[in-house]
């Protein structure tokens, strides 16, 4: 069997400043802008890679989400311990620099890690973690 990964979620409480982080500051292409019942999903992914993508959706969006997790998924993402991505690049700090230049909240400089890969870390504007990984 082989598998590939077609989307993965991440929620958003800004879809524009979710896009403007994924589509200016990443260079993700947008795919689809979708608004339902005031709410809206975004679904970006990398030039040349159109069969993966990222859907940025509005949190607890599913009615069977009881208010107290809705609070609980938002106090989550305001702590940035919700939901995480981990993307890959060849100029690590190209990519670093990049990202500082557009103002995303630095929450680890490029570094060695003792797993054996160099990465950094920034959150997205709605405090998901984004981890960029050298590629080798």
């Amino acid at each position: 069997m082989e598998l590939t990964i077609h989307y993965t979620f991440l929620p958003h409480d800004d879809p524009e400043a979710s896009l403007a982080f994924y589509r200016d500051t990443l260079g993700f292409e947008l795919r689809n802008d979708v608004g339902y019942g005031g709410m809206r999903w975004l679904t970006v992914g990398p030039p040349g890679q159109p069969a993966t993508s990222i859907v940025l959706h509005p949190p607890a969006a599913d009615p069977g989400v009881t208010d107290d997790e809705r609070r609980t998924i938002t106090e989550m993402m305001a702590k940035g311990t919700y939901a995480s991505i981990v993307l890959a690049t060849k100029d690590l700090d190209g990519a670093f620099e990049r990202l500082q230049a557009g103002d995303a909240e630095v929450v680890q400089e490029p570094a060695e890690q003792p797993y054996g890969v160099r990465d950094f870390a920034v959150r997205d504007p709605a405090g998901n973690l984004v981890r960029v990984q050298e590629a080798g």
